[in-house]
């Protein structure tokens, strides 16, 4: 009871702090509980030329191929996935994550600067499988390309490469983010844990309505609450993250304490990725795990239990 009477009052604090916010819509935000992991698009165009500075394009190489940030770097879902199990989407081991790097040329000393143009979904789940190997030195460029575009910054067709390092993440992770189906499993068949479970895909997912490629069938896991990872981004104008206030006003309904385990789910990892950085690094929540194998794993398992919404015809 006490940790949710010291958030209140945190939030409270927060909320004093974001009065008039929504006032000046290019206003940088900076009462997050942190954004060490965000950079704007104006400090970015100061910087570009920097050598330490690593940008990668994370979308598919057609559309890295039709324009790009000077400089960037071309890094898709297939690079950081591991093809051998039976579904899609599940992250890459440590090893194949530093032979890419290396490959590419991306140093131990860079700081990588991840964007993507569909609000930081696909960029996040970089940030998170980096974090996950305990790798700290990563932002996301608030906003993506189209941040980009509205500071003057400039696109190129033109391929970037560097010459190949040796790159290394950090022999022990101390900061994993992440959590399997055995261990989520046990997590809501005990009735003496509270868990907050979060699904992040849209609400015909959710429902059981839609099956996206890759699922075995529709549904959602037991015990979850619907908050569309989209709610946390202005997807409709500057596909910037929503200030403070606005994150409270989406999440208060579940009443969480800031040391809550709280997991979050998506399809296949990456939209859930994104409400793993706003709960932990915007809002600081310290004890939000993302279910990487997502409801595409989940659904493949039919002695895992699920449930969907009846349709009354």
């Amino acid at each position: 009871m006490n940790s949710r009477i010291s958030i209140y009052a945190v939030l409270y604090i927060l909320l004093l702090s974001c009065k008039g916010i929504n006032e000046n819509p290019n206003l940088v935000i900076t009462n997050y509980a942190s954004s060490e992991h965000l950079i704007e698009a104006k400090e970015l165009l100061k910087t570009l030329n920097d050598e330490n500075i690593k940008i990668v394009d994370f979308r598919n190489p057609e559309d890295y191929k039709t324009g790009h940030i000077y400089g960037s770097l071309n890094i898709w879902r297939t690079d950081v996935s591991d093809s051998s199990f039976p579904y899609i989407g599940m992250r890459a081991g440590k090893k194949n994550i530093e032979l890419l790097f290396g490959e590419l040329g991306i140093d131990n000393n860079d700081l990588i600067v991840v964007y993507d143009d569909k609000g930081s979904p696909d960029a996040m789940r970089l940030w998170c499988l980096l974090k996950n190997y305990d790798f700290d030195s990563v932002k996301i460029l608030n906003g993506g390309l189209k941040s980009w575009g509205s500071v003057g910054g400039k696109l190129t067709t033109d391929p970037f490469s560097y010459n190949p390092t040796q790159f290394y993440l950090p022999e022990k992770s101390s900061k994993n983010l992440w959590i399997d189906k055995d261990e989520l499993m046990d997590l809501i068949s005990d009735e003496s844990k509270n868990v907050i479970l979060i699904d992040t895909r849209s609400s015909e997912e959710y429902k059981g309505n839609h099956i996206k490629k890759g699922a075995s069938k529709g549904g959602r896991i037991p015990k979850s609450i619907h908050i569309d990872w989209a709610d946390a981004v202005d997807l409709e104008g500057s596909k910037k993250f929503r200030s403070i206030e606005e994150l409270l006003k989406i999440y208060k309904g579940l009443e969480m304490g800031l040391k809550d385990t709280v997991i979050v789910y998506c399809h296949t990892g990456y939209r859930s990725s994104l409400t793993t950085f706003v709960l932990r690094e915007l809002m600081g929540f310290e004890n939000v795990w993302n279910y990487d194998g997502s409801w595409v794993e989940w659904s493949y398992f039919d002695e895992l239990p699920y449930e969907k919404d009846s349709i009354i015809l």
